[in-house]
This record gives structure tokens, sequence and C-alpha cells, in this order.
């Protein structure tokens, strides 16, 4: 079980990673750290919150670096951009 206080503390540490992912349009963060895109888990932060579990497709991503975060945001804007399978 994850502790809420550790995982809190672990989020704050990305808040403007986090930031920058809810200004994203067609991605809604239904609970801290998990996002959504429509009704499809998007990707969400692991307890240690540098790193991603990104659905779609189903991978583990690191944001340790500049370059992983910019990674990870050009691949969250696109994904938000393409016409939803739904």
């Amino acid at each position: 079980m994850v502790d809420e206080a550790r995982r809190t503390k672990a989020l704050e540490a990305i808040e403007a990673l986090l930031e920058e992912l809810r200004m994203i349009p067609g991605l809604t963060e239904r609970k801290r750290g998990i996002f959504y895109r429509g009704a499809a888990a998007f990707l969400h932060f692991q307890e240690d919150p540098r790193d991603v579990r990104r659905f779609a497709p189903r991978c583990g991503l690191r944001v340790n670096t500049r370059s992983e975060i910019a990674g990870l945001l050009r691949a969250a804007r696109a994904e938000a951009r393409r016409p939803s399978s739904a």
C-alpha cells in the first residue's frame, strides 16, 4: 500500500511538471498525478514520481532529466492532439 504522505511529498517535488501536463488540452487529471485522455487512463506517476507509466502504449518512462521531461511533454502533447479511437 502506498503511503499517502510519502506520495504527496513526492508529487510536490515534480509540481512544475504536473502543471505543464494540466495545461495540455485533452488531458484530465482525475487524481493528483493520474491523467486521463477522455475515458482512458493515459499516464500516472508511480510511488517514485520520476517513474511514469504510460497506458498508450503501455510502458514505463523516467523523467529524471530535462531531456526526459521534455520528451514526456512532447509525447503527451502529440498524443492529446491525435483523434480519439473511441
